[in-house]
């Protein structure tokens, strides 16, 4: 299972990107996986306000529908509107073109209450 060492993890796998001022998001590999064929994502409105922890997106897939949380307070600054006519690109890319949003955080200090890509893979071997 692919997990690129340049970003921060969640246990309910989704991935944090800092670039800049602002923190890119999406599901991790293993969370794609999971779900199946990815074939509806519901994004948030730009500009929303968001609370680390909260429902910020759903993804649904051919098996189940999935929440997708913020894993840092901020505003949602930017959504990858591609996924609305192209939603398998989280299935063909998760940590590339199928990034889901952009949070500009409250404060860059709540990344390091994230995972690090070997506390992740900790997660995954505990779930597997």
């Amino acid at each position: 299972m692919d997990i690129p060492k340049d970003r921060f993890y969640t246990k309910t796998h989704e991935w944090a990107l800092p670039e800049g001022d602002t923190v890119l998001v999406g599901i991790t590999d293993y969370a794609q996986d999971a779900l199946g064929d990815v074939v509806y994502v519901e994004l948030p409105e730009v500009g929303r306000k968001v609370e680390k922890g909260e429902a910020v997106a759903v993804v649904e897939s051919v098996k189940t529908a999935s929440d997708i949380y913020a894993p840092v307070s901020g505003e949602v600054v930017e959504v990858n509107a591609a996924l609305e006519k192209t939603p398998e690109l989280i299935n063909q890319d998760p940590y590339g073109e199928g990034w889901i949003l952009r949070i500009r955080p409250l404060d860059m200090g709540h990344l390091d209450d994230l995972l690090d890509a070997a506390g992740y893979q900790e997660v995954l071997e505990r779930e597997g």
